[in-house]
């Protein structure tokens, strides 16, 4: 088992099979034909990328160093909230739990503001999960229906040089815009905003890692089942700012006011929403085939 640097990718980890020659040197032997499966799991059997309903486990995942408990529960922004999230779950920056739960909505994701924030760079309480090669789709259930004015709510494909579709509210009206940031960090692109039709909506972030091609496109849908993608498509670019491959993140950020929330009911990954084409020309405003 070992990692192999795949550019916005990041360190991916390679499971190789291993034969000994005659003279007992080890070969390492290649199977393409072998399930992808294989390298999806970790040594206990736990998926490294899945799916996620988001509903509440009964202990935490992992490992927790208990000696600390009474420290962090000093803390309220440290202390245990009584949610649980899956291993394959982290947060870009150290959370604060008093703004995120899977209890205060059974069966999702909370994510409340609790403060303002410049960017989805500064944001806290940003939830991620790695992205897969070769290529991949992340997509999530969004409720928006109580966000705030300033509040900036989607899924990102997620380095310094990000990308994310998302719903923006600004003088009560709901919009879906998708946006990508130039190797700085700084916003080089926005589309057109597109009135929301509804307050629960699909959205999904496609990463194709193929031939070193590294691009990211955004769609929404109301069904589940009919994308359209919005905005350009943004090229990947890997940057030791971060030093983290490109991840899929769920957000949820204020610009004006905190105290907003929107809930995720759910995270798809791959298979059920579908991989990107890199063939595909994606024009703004264009259904997905």
């Amino acid at each position: 088992m070992l990692f192999q640097d795949e550019g916005p990718l990041g360190r991916a980890p390679q499971l190789i099979g291993v034969t000994w020659d005659d003279d007992g040197w080890p070969v390492f032997a290649l199977h393409p034909q072998a399930p992808a499966a294989a390298a999806r799991t970790a040594g206990d059997g736990a998926a490294v990328v899945a799916s996620d309903d988001f509903d509440n486990l009964l202990q935490r995942a992992g490992h927790w160093n208990t000696a600390n408990a009474d420290l962090l529960a000093e803390s309220a922004e440290n202390a245990w909230n009584g949610s649980n999230l899956r291993l394959q779950w982290q947060w870009n920056h150290n959370p604060d739990n008093r703004f995120w739960s899977l209890t205060e909505r059974p069966g999702h994701l909370r994510l409340t503001t609790g403060r303002v924030a410049s960017s989805i760079l500064d944001a806290r309480n940003t939830l991620t999960q790695r992205t897969l090669g070769p290529a991949s789709s992340g997509a999530i259930s969004l409720d928006v229906s109580h966000m705030k004015d300033g509040d900036v709510a989607g899924i990102s494909a997620y380095q310094r040089k990000y990308g994310y579709i998302a719903v923006t509210m600004e003088g009560g009206t709901k919009s879906l815009v998708m946006r990508r940031a130039g190797g700085d960090g700084v916003i080089a692109f926005t589309s057109a905003p597109v009135p929301l039709r509804a307050d629960v909506v699909y959205l999904r972030a496609d990463v194709d890692f193929r031939d070193a091609v590294d691009t990211a496109s955004f769609a929404y849908s109301y069904d589940g089942g009919n994308w359209t993608w919005l905005g350009d498509t943004l090229r990947m670019q890997y940057d030791l700012a971060h030093f983290t491959g490109y991840r899929f993140a769920l957000f949820n950020y204020a610009t004006a006011e905190p105290g907003g929330y929107v809930d995720v009911d759910w995270f798809r990954v791959s298979e059920p929403t579908g991989l990107a084409s890199p063939t595909h020309r994606r024009s703004e405003g264009a259904v997905l085939d």
